[in-house]
């Protein structure tokens, strides 16, 4: 519910703030006072377009702020809760506060419960805070994407559409899984092959761990082998063998000073040092011995040496670059073949599953279809009675209940029909005001009169059903007058029984039935024409209903009229 609008620098609006009341609030004035522009300053906070011709002459933005009452279960909160709005507790339920700012230079925004919005999330809420009708154009009703709501919500059919929504979520997921293993097990056969001749290349290689380092070292033995021969074999007979060898001498030398020893045992250390490293040079130069007797030239083994490492050197550069990394590659390639090989199975599988969940998928569309084609003869009669009521008894009204048109390759399929998530159904409310005349979109009713009243049919039949709080009229009794007037103001005012109603309105008949009155003033100070709301006390209320039916001059006869008018009436909330 809409419990408060304020303006500041919009279009004719210096200054205002207005507190609307549950039930019927009506907005009365002179042509040009300036009542539209309430609508327009609602319509910004609910995401319409910002222009900048909306700022106010010489102000460098206009600002509109208005005060939301949220019933505390209702969409609105989860979609504000989600998006980590706060929201504002109060004894009756959370409240939201939409701040919406229009720079002169034309760029907006919003705020929600101070918290920085966008023009999309206020579009999205809109549904659920304000439903907008004017003779040219209504927020929901006149569109034909939300019909099917409106007839789920007719006929308690939203529990079992949500229902559908989840299994049909289901089922595009398991198709899109089922397209992606299909897809892989085409290009399987391919790619098994690409896989396995990688795997047959390393495994009839068979690296070993680091053989890259050892081929390295090993080749540069094979290359260089007579130097290392020769190096070693000098080694060793200057160490060893040869004549004047450093053992030898060392062993000599050791021997003298142990002998030394028994004249001064401080010696001792030094000849086991000595002694020491004569046996470990001795050690060495055996091992150089061996080894130089083991060095060969061996071209064959250096041929397959290079062979090896170029052939290493090639896998690496394709899946190394070390060796640890060409394990981990081999170990890859044999898990993926694996998968593959058991991709078969798993599209076998995942079809089984997508085909029990269309089956289950179709069986509650189908079902909840024929409800909606049953519900529909029911909402087109309860319409066309009530348009009956309001002058048109020769109007008859066709909610159509259509199969979606199918879809391109890859959409699901039920009957011929598309299956979405609102089931295989478009909806769409169908009036022909006249008898012989063949019915028409609600969108493309020529008649303001005939669209007003047939948005009014609409709404008070679904007065309890639709998602949006409050209700506002825009002169929706522009080319209605007498009788059908005040059948009119009555069907408002008990739209307004289960809805939070705001009406603009020029009839007296429809504004004296309402429960707060507000009169828009135009005035002129300093130059700069001013727009202002009032609320109306009683004896303001009659003044304003004596303008409405007697013209410019109010006389008499006018006030006794609107009083009569009034009188049957219950006291005005807040006059």
């Amino acid at each position: 519910m809409l419990l408060q609008l304020t303006v500041h620098n919009l279009v004719l609006i210096e200054q205002l703030t207005c507190e609307f009341s549950p039930g019927f609030n009506v907005l009365t004035g002179e042509t040009g006072a300036g009542k539209s522009m309430i609508v327009d300053a609602l319509s910004l906070v609910l995401g319409g377009r910002a222009r900048p011709e909306l700022v106010r002459a010489g102000a460098k933005e206009a600002e509109v702020e208005a005060l939301f009452e949220l019933q505390p279960n209702s969409r609105a909160v989860a979609t504000l809760e989600q998006a980590g709005v706060p929201l504002a507790p109060s004894e009756r339920g959370p409240e939201l506060v939409i701040r919406r700012v229009v720079y002169a230079e034309g760029r907006s925004r919003a705020y929600l419960n101070g918290r920085m919005g966008t023009a999309s999330q206020l579009i999205d809420l809109a549904p659920e805070l304000c439903d907008i009708a004017s003779q040219h154009e209504s927020v929901s009703l006149t569109d034909p994407a939300t019909h099917l709501g409106y007839l789920d919500a007719f006929a308690h059919l939203t529990d079992a559409t949500e229902q559908l929504a989840a299994q049909v979520d289901t089922l595009a997921a398991l198709q899109r899984a089922l397209a992606d293993a299909l897809a892989t097990e085409r290009s399987r056969a391919e790619r098994e092959d690409f896989l396995a001749f990688q795997l047959h290349e390393l495994d009839e290689f068979d690296p070993k761990p680091n053989e890259d380092e050892a081929l390295t070292r090993e080749r540069g033995r094979l290359r260089h082998a007579e130097r290392l021969r020769e190096a070693t074999r000098h080694a060793y007979e200057r160490l060893y063998d040869g004549e004047g060898a450093l053992c030898d001498e060392l062993g000599r030398l050791a021997t003298e000073l142990t002998g030394a020893c028994a004249i001064d045992v401080a010696l001792a250390p030094f000849a086991q040092v000595v002694e020491a490293a004569r046996s470990e040079l001795t050690e060495a130069a055996r091992a150089l011995g061996r080894y130089a007797d083991g060095v060969e030239a061996n071209p064959e083994r250096l041929a397959e040496v290079e062979e090896r490492a170029f052939r290493l050197q090639k896998l690496l550069r394709k899946h190394g670059p070390t060796c640890a990394e060409l394990f981990a590659h081999r170990e890859a390639l044999r898990h993926e073949l694996l998968t593959l090989g058991k991709g078969a199975d798993r599209a076998v599988a995942l079809e089984a599953s997508r085909n029990e969940a269309l089956q289950v998928a179709s069986q509650a569309a189908r079902t909840l279809s024929k409800a909606r084609r049953a519900a529909s003869e029911t909402l087109g009669a309860a319409i066309g009675k009530e348009l009956a009521l309001l002058g048109m008894g020769r109007a008859r009204v066709v909610v159509d209940v259509a199969p979606v048109p199918p879809g391109g390759d890859g959409t699901l399929a039920v009957d011929g029909a598309r299956l979405t998530r609102n089931g295989m159904d478009r909806v769409e409310f169908l009036i022909a005001p006249n008898r012989g005349e063949e019915p028409r979109a609600l969108r493309k009713i020529a008649s303001g009169g005939e669209l007003s009243r047939a948005l009014l049919a609409l709404k008070r039949v679904l007065a309890g059903e639709g998602p949006a709080s409050s209700y506002v009229f825009d002169e929706v009794d522009a080319g209605v007058g007498g009788a059908i007037a005040e059948v009119l103001g009555h069907a408002i005012a008990d739209i307004a029984r289960h809805r939070q109603v705001l009406c603009i309105t020029h009839l007296a008949q429809i504004a004296a039935l309402a429960d707060t009155h507000f009169v828009v003033d135009k005035s002129e100070t300093n130059g700069r024409t001013h727009t202002k709301v009032r609320l109306l006390d009683q004896a303001e209320r009659v003044d304003e209903i004596a303008r409405m039916m007697g013209g410019v001059r109010v006389g008499e006869a006018a006030r006794r009229a609107a009083q009569e008018l009034l009188t049957p009436l219950r006291p005005l909330r807040g006059g």
